[in-house]
C-alpha cells in the first residue's frame, strides 16, 4: 500500500500508479489530509547545478500541481524585457518587414525587468521608466580591400552579416545614469539578423517593453523550464556476472555500475537520477524479473535555463513570488465573499 501511495511504477506495456494519492481518505487507515507542519518538515529544495544561464534543483514533498503551477508560471508569467514595436524606415533586404519585425522581436534583451513599469495601453512613445529605445541602421557595400582571388562573403562585402552587435541603444531620460553606458542591450552579440548584399540596407528603431509570455512567446525569461520525477531503480535480487554486465548497457551511462563481490563482477543501482526511462531492461527474459522501475511520486528534478536577461535562480524566486501574490489575491477575494455573505 505504501508503495502504491508514493511511486508511480513502470511496467512493460504500461505505467503504474499515477493517480495523485494525497486526497483525504483515498486509502483506509491514512490519514492524508493537509497539515502545515507535516509539509514544512517534509518539504525541500536542493540545488544540484548553477550556471549563469541553467539551473537544476530537486524539489521534494509537493503535490504535481505545485510543481507544474512553478513550470507554467516560469514559462509565462515572469516579465521580461522585449522588441514589441519596430519602426521601419528603409528596408532593400530579401527578408520582408514583418518577417524582420517578428525576428527582433525574438532577441532576448539584457535587461532588469524589475526596474521598469507597464507600458500603458495605446502608448506609442513611452517614457524611461516603461520603454527601452534601440537603432538598427546597417548598409553593405563592397570591400576595396579584399583579395582578388576572395569568394568569402564576409571578405568581400562590409556589412554582409546583420547581427545584433550592430544593434544600437539609445537611452532615454536618465537610463544612462542608471544602468550604465552600456548596461542595456542583446544578451548576445552574434545572433544573426539578416543578410545583405552591396547596396542594401536596413534602417529603423525599436521599442523594448516588458511583458509575460502568455501575452507572447518572446516575453518568456527561459528557453526551457521543464520537471522530472526522480527515478528509483530496485534490483531484486543479486545480478551477478555477464547478467550484470548485460544490465550495465540497458541504462544510460553511469546508472548503473560494477563492483567486485569476491571476485564476482555484481551490479549495482550507483546513479538512477541518469535514468531516462528507457525501459529496455524488459526486453531481456533473464532480466526483467530482476528489476523495478519506479519514480517517487513527490520528488520533482527541475531544469530552467534562461534566455540570459535574468539568472535562473533569481528567475525562480520570480516565480515564487508571482505565486505567492495569487494566494494572497485568492484568499482576499475568499475574504471578501465571506464579508458579503455576512451582510
Amino acid at each position: 500500500m505504501e508503495e502504491m501511495r508514493t511511486r508511480v511504477r513502470l511496467l512493460e506495456h504500461g505505467v503504474d500508479n499515477v493517480h495523485s494519492s494525497d486526497f483525504p481518505g483515498n486509502y483506509v487507515g491514512y490519514d492524508d489530509a493537509f497539515d502545515l507542519h507535516k509539509f514544512a518538515e517534509n518539504f525541500r529544495i536542493d540545488i544540484v547545478r548553477l550556471t549563469d544561464t541553467e539551473l537544476e534543483f530537486d524539489m521534494v514533498g509537493v503535490d504535481p500541481a505545485i510543481a507544474n503551477a512553478f513550470r507554467r508560471i516560469l514559462l509565462a508569467e515572469v516579465p521580461t524585457m522585449a522588441i514589441e514595436k519596430v519602426f521601419i524606415f528603409n528596408n532593400t533586404s530579401i527578408i520582408q518587414d514583418e518577417v524582420l519585425a517578428h525576428r527582433l522581436g525574438l532577441i532576448p534583451i539584457k535587461a532588469d525587468p524589475r526596474m521598469f513599469e507597464y507600458r500603458q495601453e495605446g502608448d506609442e512613445t513611452g517614457t524611461a521608466e516603461d520603454t527601452l529605445e534601440f537603432q538598427l541602421k546597417v548598409k553593405c557595400s563592397k570591400n576595396p580591400n579584399a583579395p582578388k582571388d576572395a569568394t568569402d562573403p564576409d571578405e568581400l562585402y562590409k556589412n554582409a552579416k546583420v547581427t545584433t552587435e550592430h544593434i544600437k541603444w539609445i537611452p532615454l531620460g536618465n537610463q544612462e545614469e542608471l544602468y550604465g553606458p552600456k548596461g542595456i542591450g542583446p544578451v548576445d552579440k552574434d545572433i544573426l539578423i539578416a543578410k545583405l548584399r552591396p547596396g542594401q540596407e536596413i534602417d529603423l528603431k525599436m521599442h523594448c517593453v516588458k511583458g509575460i509570455g502568455k501575452d507572447h512567446a518572446k516575453f518568456s525569461p527561459v528557453a526551457t523550464a521543464s520537471y522530472r520525477l526522480m527515478p528509483e531503480i530496485v534490483l531484486t535480487k543479486p545480478i551477478r556476472g555477464e547478467n550484470a554486465k548485460l544490465l550495465q548497457k540497458c541504462f544510460s551511462p553511469g546508472v548503473i555500475e560494477i563492483e567486485d563481490r569476491n571476485g564476482v563482477p555484481e551490479a549495482v543501482v550507483a546513479h538512477p537520477r541518469r535514468d531516462t526511462c528507457s525501459r529496455e531492461v524488459f526486453s531481456h527474459d533473464e532480466l526483467k524479473d530482476c528489476v523495478k522501475l519506479n519514480r517517487i511520486r513527490n520528488h520533482f528534478i527541475f531544469s530552467v535555463e534562461s534566455t540570459g536577461a535574468l539568472t535562473p535562480d533569481v528567475l525562480v524566486s520570480e516565480a515564487i513570488n508571482v505565486l505567492k501574490s495569487k494566494c494572497k489575491t485568492f484568499l482576499s477575494d475568499q475574504e471578501t465573499i465571506r464579508q458579503g455573505e455576512e451582510t
